[in-house]
């Protein structure tokens, strides 16, 4: 399957679709059970608690699956991505609305690549924080 986004139809400076998903402790548990990891961080409220949270948090990998996923859902093959580098922000908390956004930064009409800014925000006590930020995906376009 080929990338949908043609190359032609980028410019530097375009955004690719923002992607929304409230966190719920339904998909961590989904994502412990795909992933294998079972860290109690991730399951047990009285864990986190333990270690100072307010309660269970989302793996980072799971942000970063969701990031996967806007790339992925914008190019339509998600053979495109090339390579995907990511620094992990904040932790993620239950209820919290994760947004995927990303930015086109660099085409090479060689490759017919595109590097990207990418991120992950979130609203936490009415301020944006990002829980991935400073991080870069490569694409390729069809």
């Amino acid at each position: 399957m080929a990338a949908t986004v043609r190359f032609e139809d980028l410019r530097v400076g375009d955004e690719i679709p923002a992607l929304s998903k409230v966190v719920r402790r339904e998909d961590v548990k989904a994502y412990a059970d795909a992933s294998g990891d079972q860290n109690p961080l991730h399951q047990d409220d009285a864990f986190a608690r333990g270690v100072g949270f307010p309660g269970i948090i989302a793996h980072g990998m799971f942000s970063m699956a969701h990031l996967t996923k806007a790339l992925t859902d914008w190019l339509g093959d998600p053979g495109a991505v090339v390579s995907i580098s990511v620094q992990f922000r904040q932790v993620v908390y239950m209820d919290e609305t994760l947004v995927a956004r990303g930015r086109v930064e660099e085409l090479d009409p060689e490759t017919r690549t595109a590097r990207l800014a990418v991120w992950v925000d979130l609203e936490r006590d009415g301020q944006r924080v990002f829980a991935i930020k400073n991080s870069e995906a490569v694409v390729r376009l069809a």
